[in-house]
């Protein structure tokens, strides 16, 4: 099955019907930053850009999981052909490619662990997993936010880890690239970030 935005929708919809939560909004923010990001980058399609942001933890369809809904993400889009959706699954959580420095918790078996770890070390990024790993920080699921103030919703949920800061380093880091390529602040492309950051 080709993988174009209609379907990428109906995935989502169907996902979120059978694992209800905040994560579906938060990814369709996601989507939607993508999208509007990628309008600029000429090396960028923001359809194409759209439907990652909106797929990249389509792994929580399975239910409440830590670490575990990167995996599940993966099989589910490699299943149905869709291989960039596939890796976006797990390399949007990995901005920084070791798997220690994850945040959240392996319940996983430990074929599936070594599985990641060797998958996550040996993954060749692209401008569309640097997208979405930024576009993943920009995202609450009730609209758009300064980076700063994902960075504490995510910290106060999963605590603080040894590879937080440069976790966030990363992050600011791909931030200044994509503005260098854009010409202008990311945050003047995202409508309601002001708003939804300072509720």
């Amino acid at each position: 099955m080709k993988l174009n935005r209609q379907i990428a929708e109906l995935a989502l919809e169907e996902a979120a019907k059978s694992n209800p939560g905040p994560w579906a909004d938060h990814s369709r923010y996601v989507a939607r930053a993508c999208e509007a990001i990628a309008e600029h980058c000429e090396q960028l399609s923001s359809d194409q850009a759209y439907i990652l942001g909106l797929l990249h933890d389509i792994g929580r369809y399975a239910g409440v999981s830590s670490e575990k809904h990167l995996l599940d993400g993966y099989r589910y889009c490699m299943d149905r052909g869709w291989e960039k959706a596939a890796q976006i699954c797990i390399s949007h959580a990995f901005m920084i490619q070791d798997i220690h420095t994850s945040i959240g918790e392996f319940d996983v078996s430990a074929d599936d662990y070594q599985f990641m770890k060797t998958w996550i070390s040996h993954a060749v990024y692209d401008a569309y997993d640097r997208l979405v790993q930024l576009c993943d920080a920009l995202a609450l699921p009730t609209g758009f936010c300064l980076l700063e103030k994902r960075f504490v919703d995510v910290t106060i949920r999963y605590g603080i880890h040894p590879s937080t800061i440069d976790r966030w380093k990363r992050i600011l880091e791909i931030k200044e690239c994509f503005e260098k390529e854009i010409g202008c602040s990311i945050y003047t492309l995202l409508p309601g970030v002001v708003e939804n950051s300072f509720r």
